[in-house]
């Protein structure tokens, strides 16, 4: 045990190589999508709304497909996967540069979900899972910290690219920029498990009995699936899901907002840099504050931190400090769908059958991504400004503040029915 800790565990580097693949694949490919959005909806003479729709359908293909990803990675040889996985999204990200007719994103938006549920949602979860027995939290949360920290670096490269180079020229280079990085990444540090280099998982010698008793106790303790779903807690929790993600989801349109208020194009990718770093640092802060003061208070927190991102946006756009701060807060509140959301739920539910539970509200993550984008689009479209989106997203975050603070309430009373076992 002894010559094993003292050992650099390859688990390490596979962690590595997932904060390059996914860190990559999620700020370099589908962050920056917004960032094109304004320019292609010009040049081929599309509205906002029916372009975005190409992302709706991501979200539908997302929510077929999740269940057969989770097969295959479970059956065959992850690194085989990820490599067509990739190939998939990020060549369909640049044969977007090809394109004249809307009908193209449409088409491409099949495989790229199809890559992009592989390598951003399944890789990370279930690779930590079979490599790290300890620290497997604080593995997950390197790897979403390390998404705003690639993003920061991307975003104003991608933004320079669009306007010196051509949007088409910036989504074939893009994409085959990440598939040269993303390839022998996942070749060279990535493996299925443990067992194919003869290793036990990170942290798998650790025999403290007494610590695995607490684990297996916790574990067991919660509100089962079936008296969960009965409950006004459950509704709410579908609620927060469905409008944190609705929420965080306008930071696709913030370069569009930009531009409309008459700044560059440029100058809209440089400040999306501050969006990643308000992702990396509000990763880290939650998942502090979470283990410090719960996750009713954190989520209220974060909540707040919303609202001054907005309020910011609608009374000082003129302002390039207060845009800049904006982003950056409002990258705090994208944080909150990989940190908050799985705790929250334990919170009101515990751990009983969190899978369960977190599965199904993880619906309403699903269907916002499919409502609100294109919403937003057609809102501009009709409207000619993103003003009445930006007042509806300070409404929803003050639901979801509300919500929470019921659905707590609502968890009180369950735990005196008896009904936490």
């Amino acid at each position: 045990m002894s010559a094993n800790k003292k050992k650099f565990h390859f688990a390490w580097l596979v962690l590595i190589g997932l904060c390059i693949t996914v860190g990559l694949a999620k700020s370099g490919l589908n962050s920056s999508a917004g960032l094109f959005l304004p320019s292609v909806s010009e040049d081929i003479g599309v509205g906002l709304g029916n372009l975005t729709l190409y992302l709706s359908i991501s979200s539908i293909v997302t929510m077929i497909f999740l269940p057969i990803g989770g097969k295959l990675m479970a059956k065959y040889d992850t690194r085989i996967l990820l490599v067509v996985a990739i190939i998939l999204q990020a060549g369909s990200f640049a044969l977007f540069g090809m394109m004249s007719s809307v009908w193209g994103w449409y088409i491409l938006a099949i495989p790229l979900a199809v890559g992009g549920v592989l390598i951003t949602v399944l890789a990370g979860p279930v690779l930590i899972n079979q490599w790290f027995k300890q620290r497997s939290g604080l593995a997950l949360g390197i790897i979403t910290a390390s998404g705003g920290l690639i993003g920061a670096f991307s975003s104003p490269i991608i933004g320079n690219l669009i306007a010196n180079q051509g949007w088409r020229s910036a989504y074939i280079m893009v994409g085959v920029a990440a598939i040269v990085i993303i390839v022998p990444t996942i070749i060279f540090f990535l493996r299925k498990s443990p067992q194919e280099k003869g290793l036990l998982p990170y942290g798998a010698d650790d025999n403290n009995n007494s610590e695995k008793k607490v684990e297996k106790d916790t574990s067991n303790s919660g509100i089962s699936f079936v008296d969960a779903k009965k409950s006004l807690a459950f509704a709410l929790l579908l609620l927060f899901f469905f409008i944190i993600t609705s929420v965080a989801s306008f930071s696709i349109h913030i370069p569009t907002y930009l531009v409309n208020q008459g700044f560059s194009v440029k100058f809209a990718g440089n400040v999306m840099s501050a969006l990643m770093v308000g992702v990396l640092l509000g990763s880290i802060l939650f998942g502090y504050l979470i283990d410090k003061i719960g996750a009713k208070s954190t989520t209220i927190i974060a909540m707040l931190i919303g609202l001054v991102s907005m309020l910011l946006l609608i009374f000082f756009v003129k302002s390039t400090i207060a845009i800049v701060a904006a982003v950056g807060l409002f990258g705090f509140v994208s944080a909150c769908i990989g940190t908050l959301a799985p705790a929250i739920t334990s919170a009101l539910f515990g751990n009983k059958d969190y899978s369960q539970i977190y599965s199904t509200v993880s619906i309403g993550l699903a269907v916002a991504g499919i409502i609100a984008l294109p919403a937003y689009g057609y809102i501009f479209d009709f409207t000619g400004s993103y003003t009445p989106v930006l007042y509806i997203i300070v409404i929803m975050i003050i639901i979801n503040i509300i919500a929470v603070l019921v659905a707590f309430g609502n968890k009180e009373k369950m735990v005196k029915a008896g009904l936490w076992k």
